[in-house]
């Protein structure tokens, strides 16, 4: 079908669905919450899209679908302890609700079901590549913690390079909507040619997707974007809008750090060295680059004309969203 309203409805069901057992309901009320918090879904809606368009009924792939989702939040409930967050999609995170021995022992529970969920196969013509999405799920998570720790670890660094920040983002961003897409492929018995396309168009697709992000969080409108734009400044965030302007204007952007501003005010100062440096435009041809080449990657694909024009879209879109 090929329709974002007709995925989100078969995600949505099988969120609510989840069946919980029989455990202390302590354990399972945040991740319930975490859940209903919403989200684009992005993920799991790449992965059924992918098994439709290689030819396997959307449903089929569900669980893994599910799967995928589990670990994004499990990653943004731990990342929100972290980072010390109190407000996610407009809610008090878990920490802040409960606490942070809950928040860390709830994650946990989240990637062990999530890992439950991606190997569990709705009927015996997926049950040969279970090994092989187990094994691609495993590699993705360890790239995904790698990238968590390459940001913690460009907080304290000053000389943050823009090659290191697209790897990083890479693996804490894009390696997981590449293994959304690959393991709908594989879902649907796809040739290994098509799986690797399908990998590298999310690959592609999610590099788009969150320098996006950054441009979004200094430059989209707070009533769309879903939060106070801003916050990466305040925080000193080496995204490629900070890492460009103080390679190419340092002693400018360490006066405005000096002067100890108010949050407006910082925001308003290193985002002027930004406008002056034309950098939201040089992002935007970025984002745009990274969003054609994952069209590109689709060129070889064996999928319908819809299937392909779902893709196209949804790149092309998402180089463009305002939220």
């Amino acid at each position: 079908m090929f329709d974002k309203e007709y995925y989100s409805e078969i995600i949505e069901k099988a969120i609510a669905e989840i069946d919980y057992g029989k455990g202390p309901r302590g354990l399972f009320l945040p991740v319930e919450y975490t859940l209903e918090g919403g989200g684009k879904r992005l993920r799991p809606m790449l992965l059924l899209a992918t098994c439709e368009a290689l030819g396997r009924e959307p449903g089929k792939a569900i669980n893994q679908a599910v799967g995928i989702e589990m670990f994004h939040n499990f990653t943004l409930l731990h990342d929100d302890v972290m980072d010390k967050a109190e407000v996610r999609r407009g809610r008090p995170t878990v920490h802040r609700r409960w606490n942070e021995s809950v928040a860390i022992l709830s994650g946990d529970a989240m990637l062990t079901m999530a890992t439950q969920l991606v190997v569990k196969c709705t009927d015996i013509y997926t049950a040969d590549c279970m090994a092989e999405i187990l094994d691609l799920f495993n590699t993705t998570a360890m790239e995904v913690y790698a990238g968590q720790q390459l940001d913690m670890e460009f907080e304290s660094r000053r000389d943050v390079t823009v090659e290191e920040y697209i790897e990083m983002i890479r693996l804490k961003t894009s390696v997981l909507l590449a293994c959304a897409c690959k393991m709908g492929a594989l879902m649907a018995g796809a040739s290994e040619k098509d799986a690797d396309a399908m990998y590298r168009y999310g690959e592609l697709l999610g590099l788009a997707f969150q320098l996006q992000d950054d441009n979004l969080d200094t430059y989209g409108d707070p009533a769309l974007f879903g939060k106070e734009i801003g916050g990466d400044i305040i925080n000193e965030k080496k995204t490629w809008l900070w890492i460009n302007a103080m390679n190419r204007e340092p002693k400018r952007l360490q006066r405005v750090l000096d002067q100890k501003l108010t949050d407006y005010l910082k925001i308003r100062e290193v985002r002027k060295i930004y406008d002056d440096l034309n950098l939201r435009e040089e992002a935007q041809a970025l984002i745009e680059r990274y969003a054609n080449e994952a069209v590109e990657a689709l060129a070889n694909v064996g999928m319908t004309p819809e299937a392909r024009d779902f893709f196209t879209s949804l790149a092309l879109k998402s180089a463009a969203r305002s939220h």
